[in-house]
């Protein structure tokens, strides 16, 4: 099938698309990267994206936000076929994972809801191509933690013929998968939130310079800073660290208000704008480190590093010490466009939604069971799609 992934991550900061080719059925699924693009959020849609994802948003707002971002979904979409000169009555299927503006989990680490939004309904309208999407609501109506659902994925092409493998996900928030060897056929793959990614270290750029950086390029400011042990401490003490996995987190917890605080604190112990980066970029790397440390179910001898902050030289500089001897490498490395991944798991996910397969693991989100993902909203290609696939 072709089918084209949407992914817009909690940094709310662009849309990527992927045209992608996916064949054959598990074990043996194959997922192939045909076309890629990204949309940027303009500024004050970002910025009301940000505020849909406080306790202050409105319902209202909200709603309007959802169809908006539908478009914004749809044009993405049609931008990328534009871009690969694909015409829409070639394409399947659109899997859209929509804005997630919140994550309601639970002291005891229970996930009560989940809400992502941008309309499924614009999208097929739009583009007349049948679309799925609210993959994680599903694994929640499960029991389970709703995410990381990518670890999936990862089961299915990520593993390593002979060693245990650590796939790590530096986005907004930080993930990890711990997959074991094709030649372990007993141990459990096992994925949680590791906690903050780049969210806190955006949100403390911001505030240092009164939203002018959105965040700190090439880790640029913190490279130039010194890591104040004593508040990295105080920050690493956090129970959702030691809190048994599968587990999720997200801006609930690690918010702007946070930073905010944390821009409060450095600046009460006297330390520079550049000392406080530092600290946060320092707490981001050790607090995934720590997950090693403390969850990996066997020696880590690799980690695929993916996501956004791996272009912040400085936090990757930072991690390659906390977690050493692990010796990491990039997606490129293993032949994925790292850039491309999470829009092409989607299609991947999509494509066994379709075909009324599960695509979570128990093992990975705490899922009571496996269950088929998503909602499906019928396009314009809709019959003619049940005629070829299914009849």
């Amino acid at each position: 099938m072709i089918i084209i992934g949407l992914m817009s991550g909690t940094s709310a900061d662009a849309i990527d698309a992927a045209l992608c080719e996916i064949t054959g059925e598990p074990p043996a699924l194959n997922a192939r990267l045909i076309h890629k693009a990204t949309k940027p959020y303009p500024v004050k849609l970002r910025e009301r994206i940000q505020h849909a994802s406080t306790r202050e948003a409105r319902v209202d707002l909200i709603t309007v936000l959802t169809m908006e971002l539908g478009e914004a979904f749809a044009d993405a979409a049609l931008l990328l076929m534009r871009e690969a000169r694909v015409r829409p009555a070639a394409v399947d299927l659109i899997a859209s994972h929509g804005q997630t503006v919140w994550h309601a989990v639970e002291s005891d680490g229970r996930v009560r809801g989940t809400l992502q939004i941008g309309e499924a309904a614009v999208i097929a309208e739009m583009t007349g191509i049948t679309t799925i999407n609210n993959f994680s609501a599903r694994d929640v109506a499960a029991h389970g933690q709703g995410a990381p659902l990518t670890a999936y994925a990862d089961w299915l092409l990520l593993r390593h013929p002979t060693r245990w493998r650590a796939v790590q996900n530096i986005g907004s928030i930080a993930s990890i998968t711990f997959l074991p060897p094709h030649s372990d056929d007993t141990s459990a793959p096992i994925a949680f939130d590791t906690g903050p990614g780049c969210v806190l270290i955006d949100g403390v750029v911001s505030a240092l310079t009164s939203g002018v950086k959105h965040f700190d390029r090439d880790g640029a400011m913190a490279s130039v800073g010194q890591v104040d042990h004593a508040l990295l401490a105080y920050l690493l003490d956090d129970p959702y660290f030691d809190r048994n996995p599968p587990k999720t987190t997200g801006r609930e917890l690690y918010s702007e208000a946070l930073a905010a605080d944390i821009v409060k604190m450095g600046q009460s112990r006297g330390l520079k704008p550049e000392d406080i980066a530092a600290t946060v970029t320092a707490f981001t790397a050790r607090s995934i480190a720590y997950a090693y440390s403390r969850f990996a179910p066997a020696s880590i001898e690799e980690a695929v590093i993916g996501g956004g902050g791996t272009r912040n030289r400085t936090l990757m500089e930072m991690l390659g010490k906390a977690i050493d001897p692990v010796h990491m490498i990039r997606h490129e490395d293993i032949g994925i466009d790292g850039g491309a991944k999470d829009a092409l798991v989607l299609a991947l996910m999509a494509h066994e939604t379709w075909y009324h397969r599960p695509a979570n693991l128990p093992a990975l989100t705490g899922a009571a069971r496996r269950v088929v993902l998503g909602q499906i909203t019928p396009g314009r290609n809709y019959p003619e799609l049940i005629r070829r696939t299914w009849l």
